[in-house]
């Protein structure tokens, strides 16, 4: 049986080097108001929930109901995003 002839490879060396020009590196450190709004949202929905059950779901808002829980809940998520962007 006859031997197959070897081809030779193409060096593919121009798509390699745009991808490494156009890749540029994202920022090392966060911006210096991220973690004391990431701290504070923290702490405001922690608080707006305390208060709601101190007061027997009275307060911070009135009549909204079991809405404040919501409320305290989406500060506490807000924080929680503001994590997830903290380096």
């Amino acid at each position: 049986m006859p031997k197959s002839k070897l081809r030779k490879k193409v060096k593919d060396t121009a798509s390699h080097t745009e991808q490494i020009v156009s890749h540029t590196p994202a920022p090392l450190e966060s911006p210096s108001w991220l973690a004391p709004v990431m701290v504070a949202s923290y702490l405001i929905g922690l608080f707006w929930i305390v208060i709601f059950y101190i007061t027997q779901t009275k307060y911070p808002i009135p009549n909204i109901g079991a809405w404040n829980m919501v409320a305290g809940f989406a500060f506490i998520a807000v924080g929680f995003s503001l994590a997830t962007k903290w380096r």
